[in-house]
């Protein structure tokens, strides 16, 4: 077990390649080897969301905020891939 002082790690805005809307990342938990896990707390503000090419995407409501927990586990550096983003007609059609 490993105990993180509260604000020892910031928070980091999601990246505009990943989002649309504001979005900050709260880091949880680190892989440390030979884990391949971490996770970190989402949190997407009012109209924030993903990508639709996914089996699914995440996003807020227009008013109201989202947060998740997410826990990736990664294979070669790798833990999500990426597809393009929701659009706002798409976005508005839920």
């Amino acid at each position: 077990m490993e105990i993180q002082r509260s604000g020892s790690r910031p928070s980091g805005k999601g990246p505009v390649d990943w989002f649309t809307g504001t979005v900050r990342i709260d880091p949880l938990f680190a892989a440390n080897a030979p884990a391949r896990a971490a996770g970190n707390a989402v949190t997407f503000e009012p109209g924030a969301r993903t990508e639709p090419g996914e089996k699914h995407w995440h996003g807020a409501t227009p008013t109201t905020a989202l947060q998740h927990i997410a826990i990736n586990e990664a294979l070669d550096g790798k833990a999500v891939d990426w597809l393009e983003k929701v659009s706002d007609e798409q976005y508005n059609r839920r």
